[in-house]
């Protein structure tokens, strides 16, 4: 059985044997790899009943609780009152997007749209891989990754978040505006994708970028908000989310069970999160912890000097895994936008990121065997659920350390050794030499 570590190793040497053969040879491995492993997500999906997939539990997600959501926004309202629903308004317009495919049902429809947005994140990869001083790792890492987590991908609209960040960052180098409108759409379905823009360079850039995302942003939302009842009901549900049993806090109390910590599993804001004594403050020392993540960009991006123009690739990755690794929730759909930040990095070979990529790819398969293979491990905080989690957070607190630390020396201003100047030595004008 090949090990954890010979899967990124596997990945690296495809890529590798890519970049050594001709344009149009590579480009067709691609979309043969595609296509075969897409086709695989596919039948472990259609087969998800069965007990290392999940019992049934992934698929469930979409053909009930998107389904239901689906049929309330179909009334011209979000959820206001579902505990469940802590999403910005644009994840309403993803929801409703299966009716565009009448004739099949919801499920197959969602299902269908999510590989069509698939196959748009590799094409663009692909693309900006072929440009000159590009390259095509970072479609054969989307390609092979994403594979990785099994056929959860299918089933979760992060696939479709993704391509807004995905999209942003590599129109960022010829147009701006577009770059800010992505990010835009992106933020109003799930907030994240707005740090795509973290990185851009100063002056022009910057500001093109960000108020093309700005005003996409206020401008969908308006809309919106004018179509729908109650846009902004997610906040309420957002802010009485718990400890989630996947977190960095949650693996600590999975931990702390072992140690007599009375506290209990319960499924509550659409995720199992701990209940009982110090829940609520290993809850706000998250939120601090992201907080200081957001200091720590800040200040980077104050201080940073030097760009390339990997420079933004890294530095929405960078942020992301700070603030993935700091959120009193890490779900499993998490790791898509990480395979996805991560394949982008990797269209530049100036990028600073291809050891955390490795790290996130190692992370991704741990991730797949804690949800859905042994989830009720993890549930039970097991031992074996707790090595689990603790193996996985690891990988992804040092992808977020190592991404930091190669970002933050990448852009940072390197003074020039001084040549000791020869005219010191000269002799002044018209002084005989001693030899």
């Amino acid at each position: 059985m090949m090990s954890a570590s010979a899967v990124p190793r596997a990945c690296q040497n495809v890529t590798r044997a890519l970049e050594r053969a001709p344009t149009r040879h590579r480009l067709l491995a691609l979309a043969a790899a595609w296509l075969l492993s897409r086709a695989l997500m596919l039948w472990l999906l259609a087969h998800n009943t069965r007990p290392l997939l999940g019992r049934g539990a992934v698929a469930r997600e979409v053909w009930k609780l998107y389904h239901h959501w689906y049929l309330v926004l179909s009334q011209g309202a979000f959820p206001a009152h579902d505990t469940l629903w802590q999403y910005p308004p644009g994840a309403g317009v993803v929801l409703l997007s299966p009716a565009l495919l009448p004739g099949l049902t919801y499920f197959q429809s969602f299902v269908v749209l999510t590989l069509a947005v698939d196959a748009v994140i590799a094409v663009a990869l692909a693309r900006a891989g072929t440009r000159r001083g590009r390259s095509l790792r970072g479609a054969g890492y989307w390609t092979l990754g994403l594979p990785l987590l099994l056929h959860v991908p299918l089933a979760r609209y992060d696939v479709q978040v993704t391509a807004f960040a995905v999209l942003s960052l590599l129109a960022l180098p010829r147009a701006t505006r577009a770059c800010g409108v992505f990010a835009g759409l992106g933020a109003l379905v799930k907030v994240w994708p707005a740090l795509a823009l973290l990185g851009t360079p100063r002056g022009r850039t910057t500001r093109s970028s960000w108020t093309a995302a700005a005003l996409t942003c206020a401008g969908a939302g308006l809309t919106l908000s004018l179509l729908f009842r109650n846009p902004l009901a997610f906040v309420r549900q957002q802010g009485g989310r718990g400890v989630q049993i996947e977190s960095f806090g949650g693996t600590a109390l999975s931990l702390a069970t072992h140690a007599g910590w009375p506290g209990r599993v319960r499924y509550q804001y659409g995720a199992l999160e701990f209940t009982g004594p110090h829940v609520h403050a290993v809850a706000q020392l998250s939120l601090a912890l992201s907080a200081a993540a957001l200091g720590l960009l800040v200040l980077w991006r104050v201080r940073a000097r030097r760009w390339t123009e990997a420079t933004p690739y890294d530095a929405a990755l960078s942020a992301v895994l700070l603030f993935t690794v700091t959120s009193r929730v890490i779900s499993p759909q998490y790791m898509i936008w990480l395979l996805g930040l991560s394949a982008v990095c990797l269209t530049s070979p100036r990028t600073t990121q291809r050891p955390v990529a490795a790290l996130v790819a190692l992370a991704s398969l741990v991730s797949v065997i804690a949800y859905p293979t042994l989830y009720y491990e993890v549930a039970a905080c097991t031992w074996t659920g707790c090595a689990l989690m603790v193996t996985r957070n690891v990988l992804l607190g040092s992808a977020a350390v190592l991404s930091m630390a190669r970002l933050w020396r990448s852009t940072k201003l390197v003074a020039r050794r001084r040549e000791p100047s020869t005219d010191a030595h000269r002799l002044p004008h018209g002084t005989p030499s001693p030899s």
